[in-house]
């Protein structure tokens, strides 16, 4: 199926409007100067810096290399089922990733390498699954960025329901339509669009601080008297 028109979504938009299988209008993407910083920043930095809170717990790295940043496309399913997620794919703009919600089950997947190769060719950003993928060693060869909890041989159901574009939860991490999805070898976390610019500018500061510190224990020059001094703290005599 060919992606639909601007006027065709917005019918679609409408008439799809039941709580549990619903399309809601896309969020407002964040500026692209805004979102091209985040592409340099590592996902720990950022998670650093949002106290840890804004992160994922439970997802896999699945394609061969490569960072992820784009826009979060959200989808929520029922476990195994990938009809809305199909309808996600011929929906979302290049750029968007999409951060599915299939309930963390591994029983059966949600996505493959034709999804993926679809995906690819509109140009999207990346998956995000809290469920399991298939075809693994075609994934695994690729560069299109996949982060999912599991894989498994079975295939996926298409009877629905589904909703397109809500607030989802993922491995304790919040997404809202709409937010900056970054993800690399250590993880995936996600930043509010409100929120960019501020941790933009701790996640640059601490970069910096982090390669002052590595350069010091380079030069044998870096301080550890606060290991002892954290142990004194705690009341053991160091």
């Amino acid at each position: 199926m060919l992606p639909l028109d601007a006027a065709d979504l917005a019918k679609e938009q409408i008439n799809m409007s039941t709580p549990g299988f619903r399309i809601l209008p896309a969020a407002k993407r964040p500026e692209e100067s805004l979102l091209a910083q985040f592409r340099e920043f590592a996902s720990a930095h950022i998670s650093d810096v949002m106290n840890r809170m804004h992160s994922a717990t439970g997802l896999r790295q699945m394609h061969r290399q490569g960072r992820m940043c784009g826009v979060a496309f959200t989808v929520h399913v029922p476990p195994g089922d990938n009809l809305m997620m199909h309808r996600a794919l011929d929906i979302a703009a290049p750029g968007d990733v999409l951060v599915v919600n299939a309930g963390g089950e591994l029983t059966n997947a949600i996505a493959g390498e034709i999804m993926t190769t679809y995906a690819k060719e509109r140009k999207l950003g990346g998956f995000v699954i809290d469920g399991a993928i298939r075809d693994s060693g075609s994934i695994g060869a690729e560069d299109f960025p996949v982060f999912a909890r599991g894989v498994t041989h079975r295939g996926p159901f298409k009877n629905g329901p589904g909703e397109i574009n809500v607030p989802i939860s993922i491995g304790g991490m919040v997404v809202m339509p709409g937010d900056i999805i970054v993800g690399d070898e250590d993880g995936v976390v996600t930043v509010s669009p409100q929120d960019a610019s501020f941790v933009a500018e701790k996640v640059r500061a601490l970069a910096e601080k982090e390669r002052k510190g590595i350069a010091a224990i380079k030069a044998k020059t870096n301080d550890r008297s606060w290991v002892a001094e954290a142990l004194r703290e705690k009341g053991l005599k160091v």
